[in-house]
C-alpha cells in the first residue's frame, strides 16, 4: 500500500479532511497536497460525462486516472511512481473520496462551445 493509499483510504472512512489526514497529505505531497486541498474546500473540481476537470486559477486541467494535462504532470513528475501526483490529481481523489466532485451531466466539449 502506498502513503496515497493510506491518506486516501482513511479519507474515504472519514468523508472529511481530518488534521491528521491533512498532515498525510501534505507529508506525502508538500505543497501540491495543499494545492489540492484548498481546490476541493473551493469546490473546484468538476466531472463531466468524459473526463474531470480541475480549474486552477489561470486554466482548467483534465485529469483522467491520475494523469493530467499540466505542465507540471508533463514536465516534473514521474508517472511511474504512484505517489508523484500534481496537485490537480491529487484534488481529484480527495474529491471523489470526500463526495465534493461537483458533477454536470454533459460533456466538457458543450461547456467550452457555451464560453
Amino acid at each position: 500500500m502506498t502513503a496515497v493509499d493510506d491518506w486516501e483510504a482513511a479519507l474515504s472512512d472519514a468523508d472529511q479532511i481530518t488534521p491528521e489526514i491533512f498532515d498525510r497529505i501534505v507529508a506525502t505531497h508538500g505543497d501540491r497536497g495543499r494545492r489540492a486541498i484548498e481546490a476541493v474546500a473551493e469546490g473546484r473540481v468538476k466531472a463531466y460525462r468524459d473526463f474531470t476537470v480541475v480549474v486552477g486559477h489561470a486554466e482548467e486541467h483534465v485529469v483522467e486516472a491520475d494523469a493530467c494535462s499540466c505542465p507540471d504532470a508533463t514536465y516534473n513528475l514521474d508517472g511511474s511512481d504512484p505517489e508523484q501526483l500534481c496537485w490537480h490529481a491529487i484534488a481529484v481523489r480527495i474529491a471523489r473520496a470526500t463526495d465534493r466532485v461537483d458533477d454536470h451531466d454533459l460533456y466538457y466539449a458543450d461547456v467550452e462551445d457555451l464560453l
